[in-house]
């Protein structure tokens, strides 16, 4: 068994008298730092000014920047002998940042894996198999490790090859499966190519999707292509990784394991916390970690602190499903867009497949977007008008959500790569004036 449930199911007062407790502690922690005790020095605060939990808004936010900044060993607040893993960003979009972990912080994490897994319905007799990627990337490891320290059965399979992945479950009769939502439903198309329906052919039950945002309709979409229950995992590499928040059986939110992390949410433009259930930037601190914990740690992610209990019993608050990074955002045409408002229209029209593209290019000084819609191999039988019918359909909901007309193409199952990491949605061509 592994239901922790006199953390699980805490009464609020003592759980908050905990958090309480971790947060004095590892600020005096994370002030052995270098970066954290200048940036504290600077801002004239200390550990001594936190004596309830909401004075965390008195100390200053951690910004991916600063992690760029205090790279590689500035944040680290244990001798480095003491460190048994580092994780790193790629660094495409700046300087790499890197994450370390003590052996305390692995089996931290593990722990923590563990839990959300046995409260889907994991159990010792499941068979796991993750095809999540390895390395740098913390989806692999950290489900590898919540799955050993479970005691189920786990095949490491890595990401991509999927024709193994295939031939995999069907030798192992794997039960539960950890993917990116975008691998899935590629991986379907697949299953298809083969002649096999997972429905019929395998022995799936539960599918463990994260690492990309995604819609209700594509969570709904997998489990009706897979005959699994789908929960949504969040986490992110400056907290450990996966784990940081999982769904409960109720699939109506995700429970944030406050015993490790304290929650904020904040409107970003003004970094005033906002209310249950209004939409704002997620901001975490860890209060567990030994290797580089972390301090208000603006996370970009898009979300909301749902208000109420969770039926389930459950008593650490609930967030809901990512909507996106702030950053992920684009406007065209003097409106925000987010990438899943167009998945949220396209995995809604049975017609369409299982990937898509947002192209953004620059016409005549004008921003033009084009969404490439992959369709299901059924659609493509040369029915001309059929096509055209279905791409003012497609053209038209999209107009309706975002509020101005974009171009749509449709384009054959199989036309996308197949991705070996996150899905690539937006590609941005646009000129950019030079400030």
């Amino acid at each position: 068994m592994y239901w922790e449930k006199e953390i699980e199911t805490m009464p609020v007062s003592e759980l908050k008298a905990l958090q309480l407790q971790r947060l004095q502690h590892t600020l005096l922690r994370a002030l052995t730092s270098p970066y954290y005790r200048r940036m504290y020095q600077a801002e004239g605060v200390s550990a001594d000014d936190v004596r309830t939990l909401a004075d965390v808004q008195r100390l200053p936010f951690t910004t991916k920047q600063d992690l760029r900044n205090g790279y590689p060993y500035e944040f680290l607040t244990v001798a480095k002998e003491e460190v048994v893993r580092l994780h790193s960003s790629s660094g495409t979009t700046g300087q790499a940042t890197v994450i370390f972990h003590t052996a305390h912080d692995i089996a931290d994490w593990a722990n923590l894996i563990a839990r959300c897994m046995y409260m889907t319905g994991a159990r010792k007799s499941d068979v796991f198999q993750n095809m999540s990627g390895y390395g740098m990337f913390t989806g692999g490891l950290g489900f590898h490790y919540g799955a050993e320290k479970l005691g189920v059965l786990t095949v490491p399979a890595g990401s991509g090859n999927s024709k193994r992945q295939i031939q995999f479950m069907k030798d192992f009769s794997t039960t539960i499966i950890h993917a990116i939502p975008s691998y899935a439903l590629h991986l379907f198309s697949v299953f298809a190519e083969l002649g096999m329906e997972p429905k019929r052919d395998l022995h799936l039950k539960i599918g463990y999707l994260g690492a990309e945002p995604y819609t209700e309709h594509t969570r709904r979409r997998v489990e009706e292509m897979f005959g699994v229950r789908v929960y949504n995992s969040y986490g992110l590499s400056e907290m450990y990784g996966p784990g940081v928040a999982f769904e409960c059986p109720e699939q109506n939110g995700m429970h944030i394991w406050e015993d490790c992390f304290l929650v904020e949410v904040i409107n970003p433009q003004t970094l005033e916390p906002v209310p249950d259930g209004e939409e704002g930037e997620l901001v975490l601190t860890a209060l567990s970690r030994e290797a580089m914990p972390l301090i208000r740690y603006r996370t970009r992610d898009l979300t909301m602190i749902l208000p109420g209990e969770c039926p389930c019993g459950r008593t650490h608050k609930r967030i809901a499903r990512i909507k996106g990074r702030s950053d992920d955002m684009f406007i065209v045409k003097g409106v925000n867009v987010f990438p899943m408002q167009v998945e949220a229209v396209l995995m809604g029209i049975p017609e369409v497949g299982t990937n898509y593209q947002i192209v953004l290019e620059t016409q005549d000084f004008m921003d033009v977007m084009t969404v490439k819609v992959e369709m299901r191999g059924e659609v493509f039988t040369g029915d001309v008008k059929g096509l055209q019918t279905l791409q003012h359909r497609i053209t038209t909901a999209l107009k309706s959500e975002l509020l101005f007309t974009p171009h749509v193409t449709l384009v054959e199952p199989g036309s996308f790569p197949e991705a070996q990491g996150k899905a690539v949605r937006v590609i941005d061509h646009r000129m950019r004036n030079e400030e």
